[in-house]
């Protein structure tokens, strides 16, 4: 065993709230296919779809899934999160008129 110290050094924690969608088994998920498709496309929707002890498959939008993609990517990138943190430190906020006349919207 070696004497290395070790320095904790607190980290922000992200929570992410996602609501518990409808569960179904795959029998009824197939009675009702269409049913679902229609519902997994709103937004926020998820269902999840169980099969004979496998692990459950979520049915979700493509924009919903988009959605997760980017958060994702965004919070696996340490500079870009390090700035996230910084600025909620600091609280400042620009317009949203200043931001799209910055940007050209």
């Amino acid at each position: 065993m070696t004497n290395a110290k070790m320095s904790c050094t607190s980290a922000p924690v992200y929570v992410m709230m996602y609501t518990m969608g409808k569960r179904i088994s795959a029998t009824q998920a197939r009675k009702q296919f269409f049913k679902l498709l229609e519902e997994a496309g709103r937004s926020g929707a998820d269902i999840r779809i169980t099969f004979e002890g496998h692990p459950s498959v979520i049915l979700l939008s493509e924009e919903e899934y988009e959605g997760w993609l980017e958060t994702l990517e965004v919070m696996s990138d340490p500079v870009l999160m390090q700035d996230i943190r910084k600025g909620m430190r600091e609280k400042k906020t620009i317009p949203w008129e200043t931001v799209k006349k910055q940007l050209r919207l």
